[in-house]
């Protein structure tokens, strides 16, 4: 979708029925205010002639546009067309999101994708309505507004947690995108109920509530997050996930909780400029930014009376349930390492093996969970003395950490699918149902088929589908292998159905 492409008629019709599942897909500009808003708005709809659309929030603020502070735009959840999409505009949003121009500025991200300067900004100036500079100063003002509603800092240190250059720029920047000062926003935000304010005196903790589209097979994420969390880095208790990563700037510990229309993320960061790649990272893992009602309507999902309406309960057909998300990754290089040593093993076994990893090379923290997963150089000079195993499995895990640890394999979100896939499968001891399963994950990729996977082959026979023929189900393979893992592990009593979440709707 670029900017010239955007659907007006459509676009106005969502804007009318107040229609959330756009939310965060486009921008409504109305030149009688001066004011951008997501479609859901609960504002009175604007006529047509004061109306433009706008791919990004970016967009808008460069045409001159400030966010809207009744329905809180930038709060939006992201736009899917950024997994959907392969481009490089989408891309490099994707790399924005992570943090990279404020680590390494517009020739940072070029570089990283591969291109001049002079072509991305083009490309992102034709696609996206606003060039680099632009995206990544919307991206400030958000996390900006997070730190300024959220926590008590100083605005002089949220200026330098946001990466601004000077208190100057943070301030004329907020009243620019919100037409409030950071003072009055932060005095505002003491009489809203919509954020979750954490009290004085607890410097680097966080909690946020990051929204996602309904509805949201919470079963599903217990599941995968449950199952997998490897002791002493991952812990699921009374409903609540708990981890530690490294972030750009240190690490942090996350603590993730499912809720009506959001999941209320309790971070604590070792260094506050770490916060919006954080974010991002926690959003990518849960696949919050999917468009679940899309989705389901393309695979037939819906109540038995209505294909093409969602619905909470399981519906007739292929018995699955709306609201399936494809789980994806905090790193890269952790998902590829820890894929390779539960190749030909159980789930259970696989944690057992990565747990023993984590606390021989992992590094000790304070907190919760106590130790990082280890850092691909660490693996690649001490992993043969702790993995075990048949030796030529060990040989090629050390070996794929060695080329992350190296630069030979680059492990990031603003790779192509095509491109991962192939490097993976150049490795060593990495056959076609780990290639797959990586680049789905670490990239979000919706369209991956994970056909030789045994109990998606089983999923299938229940379901009663033919994996010889998908092609109708693309672009959302992935989420069709997810439906049919889950039919698979159901059958066997390995997890119990639960309704999605899909509740009154709540915002940032």
């Amino acid at each position: 979708m670029t900017i010239t492409a955007l659907d007006f008629e459509g676009c106005y019709r969502a804007v009318s029925t107040r229609d959330s599942r756009f939310d965060g897909q486009f921008f409504t500009a109305v030149r009688t205010t001066g004011i951008y808003c997501r479609p859901s708005c609960p504002a009175i709809t604007p006529k047509r002639a004061n109306v433009s659309f706008m791919p990004t929030a970016a967009a808008a603020q460069q045409a001159g546009y400030r966010a809207c502070r009744r329905c809180l735009p930038d709060a939006a959840p992201g736009s899917p067309l950024w997994n959907v999409r392969a481009d490089l505009a989408a891309r490099a949003m994707r790399l924005i999101g992570d943090g990279v121009i404020e680590r390494g500025g517009v020739p940072g991200l070029a570089a990283t994708l591969g291109y001049s300067q002079r072509q991305l900004t083009r490309v992102l100036t034709t696609e996206l309505g606003a060039g680099p500079l632009a995206l990544a100063r919307a991206h400030r003002a958000h996390t900006a507004r997070l730190l300024i509603q959220t926590t008590e800092m100083p605005m002089s240190d949220i200026a330098f947690a946001a990466d601004f250059a000077s208190i100057r720029q943070f301030n004329d920047t907020v009243r620019e995108v919100f037409a409030v000062s950071p003072t009055t926003m932060r005095t505002e935000s003491r009489r809203s109920p919509r954020t979750d304010a954490v009290a004085p005196g607890t410097p680097g903790l966080l909690t946020l509530r990051l929204p996602y589209r309904e509805p949201l097979d919470t079963g599903w994420l217990t599941w995968f997050l449950s199952a997998h969390a490897v002791p002493g880095m991952e812990l699921w208790a009374d409903g609540v996930y708990t981890r530690s990563l490294r972030t750009p700037h240190g690490h942090a510990t996350i603590r993730l909780s499912f809720q009506p229309g959001h999941v209320r993320a309790e971070l604590a960061l070792r260094d506050m400029r770490d916060l919006a790649p954080t974010v991002a990272r926690v959003r990518h893992l849960l696949d919050l930014d999917a468009d679940p009602m899309g989705i389901d309507g393309a695979l037939g999902i819906g109540r038995a009376d209505d294909a093409a309406t969602p619905s909470s309960e399981a519906i007739a057909g292929h018995g699955f349930t709306p609201g399936i998300r494809v789980p994806g990754c905090l790193a890269g290089s952790e998902l590829l390492l820890c894929t390779m040593i539960g190749q030909q093993i159980s789930v259970r076994a696989a944690g057992t093996h990565i747990a023993r990893l984590v606390d021989a090379l992992g590094e000790p923290i304070d907190g919760p969970v106590p130790r990082l997963f280890p850092t691909a150089e660490t693996i690649a000079e001490h992993g043969a003395e702790v993995l075990t195993g048949p030796a030529r499995r060990v040989s090629a895990i050390v070996a794929a950490a060695r080329a992350i640890a190296d630069g030979e394999l680059v492990l990031h979100s603003g790779r192509t699918a095509d491109d991962l896939r192939r490097d993976l499968l150049a490795l060593d001891g990495v056959g076609p149902w780990t290639a797959d399963y990586v680049t789905m994950r670490s990239l979000a990729d919706p369209d991956i088929l994970l056909d030789t996977d045994l109990v998606v082959r089983q999923g299938a026979a229940r379901a009663g589908i033919d994996l010889g023929d998908t092609t109708r189900w693309a672009p959302w393979r992935s989420y069709l292998s997810m439906h049919l893992w889950k039919t698979a592990l159901e059958h066997r009593g390995a997890l119990v159905r639960e309704p999605a979440l899909q509740e009154a709707k709540t915002h940032d």
